[in-house]
Parts: structure tokens; C-alpha cells; sequence
């Protein structure tokens, strides 16, 4: 028998309003969204859960992430055992689940395996939206190797590998189809420098336009998108240029160029507490002086570029990058939004267009009849104070993820 779940005496938070509506009860039944109202009739086994004024919201949406980053050492999670690295990206989904977010995309490293994982309730975990590996050129952001290391690529084929070296119109071709035959939701493209990376400055213009415009094509033909790391304002406008829809952190943006995505229809995914964390890490986690240079430059951009996103009419969805020990962080990108952005803005990065992004309007980031029933219940009103969406969960009574009950802190009555 489906088991039905009456929530009452709440208050909804409309992300797409940035409201509270009051008087509005929400019925789950299974894993769906059964009604929202007043006066719902509901079956009579239902379980009532009385919230006491409490907010009602959507499942929280984190569209950056590596759940295959269990640890800072990439090498390690990509040389792990691939039923090694599944079951440690269980603990990395797990924990997330537990600060309220209910879905995940994943930007380099997890399988179809780990999204059929979930939807069978082998873990408990929020939902993944995949694009399988991050292509990379031969030194490129996703290319670990040092200048010595002349192995010829990575272990690609490993669960805990987050990047594929792939160089050429064709070969860019077949690994574009290899992914997405391998269940991948978009296509992920290291178009920049990067932090992590130990051959690549920041200002490093990765792939020809070529062969991003093959990935582009091959991503459109299966209803797809490109997804691109891109930090300087060139490789953001030119990526935009050629069809790229996803920018991935943009915190060198200019103002011309994010205006000319946002009418490209284009979203961004700032990920502010990445670097963050690694300036309050990096020395205890051995980074040098030239890893420290390249975080500064990034992170001396952040605030700005939200500021610029915004006033350009640019969506914006959140996004945290954190790896391995970092993920602790994981909640301060709230704070560091809130420097810039209002908390009902925060909220629907976080919701609606999290969800935009991830092709799941009206299943995700929402509260609506028939829409999958990802849900919290925060104590307290988030549109007045978003630090009740960080803590770790602490703030969040009740955390459902499909109509799993992955927390209840709440008395309960047949």
C-alpha cells in the first residue's frame, strides 16, 4: 500500500514569488506531490505531521559538484577501486542529502551506475543529473599529470576519474557520444584554466572552437547541452559564442559579456566557497605559491562577478565545487551570496533555477501538485534568514527526498 503524508499548519515558501503563502496544507503520497491547498482530503491512513508555523520548501538543488571527490587527492579517488570510490560517493551523497539537498549535478566523475543507485534506494541519497567525464585537452584543467609524467592519459574508465583527455574534431565527436550513450544528462567541457591543475594558468584558453562546436552539435543532437569551466571573461564569451549554455563559476566576467548571455539564454553556476575554502585550507593541505595565486585571482573576482550576473538579468544556480575535506564548507556559500544577493534571490538559485538547469522544471525545486515531493521544513523563515539553510541541516525538522523520509524531527499522528 502507498503510504500518504498530510503536512499541516505550515507556512510555503514560494521560490519563484519569494513568499510565504499561509493556510496552505501539502499532501505526499508515494514519492509524488499528491495536492496542495486548504481543506485537503486526504485518504485515511495518512500520517499527519503538524509544523507549528514552521516554512515548507523545496529540496534544495547544488548544480556543481564531484561526488567522486571523496578526498582532496584526485589521484587517489581516481586510482581507487571503482566499488571502492561508488561506496565512498555514497557517504559524499549522504552527507549532502543531510544539508538539504534533495539533487545534485554532478560535474565530472559519477556513473549511471550511482544515479540507478539512487532511484532503486540502494543509497540514500539525492537524485543525480550526470554528464560522466569532464573533457579535457592533453594539459588541460582535468589532465593531473605533471610536465614529466608521460603515461599516455588517465584511468578514465574508473568511477573515480572526473576528467577524459580527448584531443581532435573526431575523437571530441566520439567521446561526446560515448557519454551521453552512457546515460549522460549534458556534456561537461574544460574550455579554461584552472585551480587544481598543475600545468594550466588561469588564462589558458582550452579546445579549438572547432571541436567545441562539435561537442555542442553532438549535445544538441541528443537534446542536450554543453556545460563549460570557464573563469575569464574571454573563454566565457567565446564559449557563449559558440553555443555553450551552462558557465561554470564566471567569476572573471565582464559586464558586455554576461548581458550577451543572458540573452543567449544561457545560466551561470558561481561557485564562491570553493575558493574560499581553499585560502582557509591550502597551506594546511600543501598548496603553493602558485596555487595560492591562482585562487587569489578567482577569488579576488567572486563578489563582483554575482553583482555583474545579476544586474545583467543572468540566472544564476548554486553551486559549491567543494572536494574531498572541503566539503565541511559546504553550507558557507549561503554566506558568501548574501554579501551580494537577497535571500529570496539565494533561494531561487538554489530552487527554480537549479532545476531550469537540470531539465527538471516542474519535478524539482518546487512545491506543486504532481511534482516529485522533494521537501523541507525549516525552523524558521529562510527568506528573512538564510543562515537557516546552513548549519549542516540544522535548522531543517524534516528532509524528504522523493517521499523518502531521510529526516523527521517532528511528532506524528495516524
Amino acid at each position: 500500500m502507498t503510504q500518504s503524508t498530510l503536512f499541516t499548519g505550515g507556512r510555503l515558501l514560494d521560490p519563484e514569488a519569494g513568499v510565504l503563502r499561509d493556510g496552505i496544507d501539502v499532501l505526499v503520497t508515494g514519492d509524488r506531490i499528491a495536492a496542495v491547498g486548504s481543506s485537503i482530503h486526504a485518504p485515511s491512513d495518512t500520517t499527519e505531521i503538524a509544523l507549528g508555523g514552521r516554512t515548507i520548501m523545496p529540496g534544495l538543488i547544488d548544480c556543481h559538484v564531484h561526488v567522486v571527490a571523496e578526498t582532496l587527492d584526485l589521484w587517489a579517488n581516481m586510482t581507487a577501486p571503482s566499488s571502492l570510490a561508488a561506496l565512498r560517493s555514497a557517504r559524499v551523497m549522504n552527507e549532502a542529502l543531510m544539508r538539504g539537498f534533495t539533487t545534485l549535478r554532478d560535474l565530472g566523475g559519477a556513473d549511471y551506475g550511482l544515479v540507478r543507485a539512487v532511484n532503486e534506494g540502494l543509497i540514500v541519497g539525492p537524485r543525480l543529473v550526470i554528464c560522466g567525464k569532464g573533457l579535457t585537452t592533453t594539459g588541460g584543467h582535468a589532465d593531473l599529470r605533471t610536465r614529466t609524467d608521460d603515461r599516455p592519459g588517465l584511468f578514465s574508465d574508473r568511477v573515480g576519474s572526473m576528467g577524459l583527455i580527448v584531443d581532435g574534431v573526431d575523437n571530441v565527436r566520439a567521446a561526446c557520444r560515448t557519454m551521453i550513450k552512457e546515460g549522460a544528462n549534458f556534456i561537461k567541457v574544460m574550455a579554461n584554466g584552472g585551480v587544481s591543475s598543475p600545468n594550466d594558468p588561469i588564462h589558458s584558453i582550452q579546445y579549438s572552437r572547432d571541436e567545441i562546436l562539435a561537442m555542442v552539435e553532438e549535445a544538441d543532437n541528443a537534446g542536450l547541452y554543453v556545460s563549460a569551466h570557464v573563469y575569464t571573461d574571454k573563454s566565457i564569451g567565446r564559449c557563449v559564442e559558440l553555443g555553450v549554455h551552462s558557465l561554470e563559476h564566471c567569476n572573471l566576467i565582464e559586464p558586455e559579456t554576461a548581458r550577451l548571455a543572458a540573452e543567449k539564454g544561457c545560466i551561470a553556476v558561481p561557485t564562491l566557497v570553493a575558493y574560499d575554502a581553499l585560502a582557509l585550507e591550502g597551506k594546511a593541505l600543501g598548496l603553493g605559491a602558485a596555487e595560492f595565486a591562482k585562487i587569489d585571482i578567482v577569488r579576488n573576482g567572486g563578489l563582483r562577478s554575482l553583482e555583474i550576473m545579476r544586474d545583467a538579468g543572468l540566472p544564476m544556480a548554486f553551486g559549491s565545487d567543494l572536494l574531498g575535506q572541503l566539503r565541511k564548507y559546504h553550507c558557507m556559500e549561503f554566506e558568501i551570496l548574501a554579501k551580494v544577493l537577497t535571500p529570496a534571490e539565494i533561494i531561487r538559485s538554489a530552487t527554480v533555477i537549479g532545476a531550469r538547469l537540470c531539465r527538471l522544471e516542474g519535478e524539482a525545486g518546487v512545491i506543486a501538485t504532481g511534482a516529485a515531493a522533494d521537501l523541507l521544513v525549516v525552523d524558521g523563515d529562510p527568506l528573512s534568514d538564510i543562515s537557516l539553510l546552513q548549519g549542516d541541516g540544522a535548522h531543517m525538522s524534516v528532509i524528504m527526498a522523493r517521499g523518502r523520509m531521510a529526516r523527521n524531527g517532528l511528532r506524528v499522528s495516524a
